[in-house]
């Protein structure tokens, strides 16, 4: 970096994906001295890109790059792009003249829930409890405020390792959440395990990625935003990867910089933080029982309910709660 001469007008331009492993040295004054993150699209970001690659696609006339851009948030521009092919494939395979807000709405919930796997039989018992456990999911997403509308539910098995799913649409971009929305995100997280748990009085193995998420949003409020009355308002973990939004990054090594006796405390933190989301996901669906045997039983008939299918369901419910 040294010996450029400053008036010859070079510029140097770097790129990287994992800026924490950078040696500072790169980063002094007149060497790579200036950090411009390219952060994911917002939805303006979104729709601009989108109107590049849809000019390939024929479109019907529901398929508008700002009703797509309300679909993807978080989606980045290889995403989108990826969207758009997929779309048009779905479209092709349905043998349709045009690209719909149906195929970009089945493209979505391919790339976020994996291809479907039909081949993948469960058990009947295996199926019933997918379907209670997944319900369980949505029935509490339902009933908590603030939190992302249920787009679809199902007991079809997809990507790997998948035996069902729940979607949530995002109505908006967030870039910051309160504790009560960290709350209510747990809440959901459990809201499967809970099912089981109010159902077969047992549980199994279908909440392993749950607990793993709602583990890692406990622990990161205690260490990183300062959420623990006993510790209070102090950052044990200086996150290494927060100048990135990636979440399937993997996690590089930082030596822990507090004692043992911390170290105990935070675990007995995110422990009490969430069992307390537990009681409270269990609360929520013994007091909805009727509506959570009744959403299942129709998950099991049709292994599908979209938003309208649940807020159908939900009616005998709330009638009742008016009463």
């Amino acid at each position: 970096m040294d010996g450029f001469d400053s008036r010859t007008g070079l510029v140097i331009l770097a790129a990287t994906n994992r800026p924490e492993i950078l040696d500072p040295a790169l980063l002094r004054a007149g060497r790579f001295d200036r950090q411009v993150l390219v952060d994911r699209p917002d939805k303006r970001g979104r729709m601009d890109i989108l109107r590049v690659h849809l000019r390939r696609a024929k479109l019907g006339p529901d398929a508008e790059p700002e009703k797509i851009a309300a679909l993807t948030p978080g989606f980045t521009g290889a995403d989108l792009a990826n969207l758009v092919n997929e779309a048009a494939l779905l479209a092709t395979r349905r043998g349709a003249e045009a690209v719909t807000m149906r195929d970009f709405s089945n493209a979505v919930e391919r790339m976020v829930a994996g291809l479907e796997k039909r081949n993948r039989l469960l058990n009947p018992k295996e199926r019933e409890i997918v379907a209670y456990h997944e319900t369980g999911h949505a029935l509490v997403a339902i009933s908590l405020p603030g939190t992302d509308p249920i787009h679809k539910i199902s007991i079809i098995p997809r990507g790997v390792g998948a035996l069902g799913y729940t979607i949530q649409r995002p109505t908006e971009d967030r870039f910051l959440m309160t504790r009560d929305e960290l709350d209510n995100k747990m809440a959901v997280l459990l809201g499967g395990r809970a099912a089981e748990l109010t159902v077969f009085s047992h549980l199994s193995t279908g909440a392993a990625d749950d607990l793993r998420r709602v583990t890692d949003i406990a622990r990161a409020m205690v260490t990183r935003y300062g959420m623990s009355e006993r510790l209070g308002s102090v950052a044990y973990d200086r996150d290494p990867r927060s100048f990135l939004t990636g979440p399937n990054l993997p996690s590089p090594q930082h030596e822990q910089d507090y004692g043992e006796e911390t170290a105990a405390t935070i675990d007995d933190e995110v422990r009490k933080i969430v069992q307390s989301t537990m009681s409270r996901a269990l609360v929520i669906l013994r007091e909805k029982r009727d509506a959570l045997e009744r959403i299942a039983r129709r998950l099991l008939e049709k292994e599908t309910l979209e938003e309208k299918d649940l807020t159908e369901l939900l009616r005998p419910s709330q009638r009742a709660a008016a009463e």
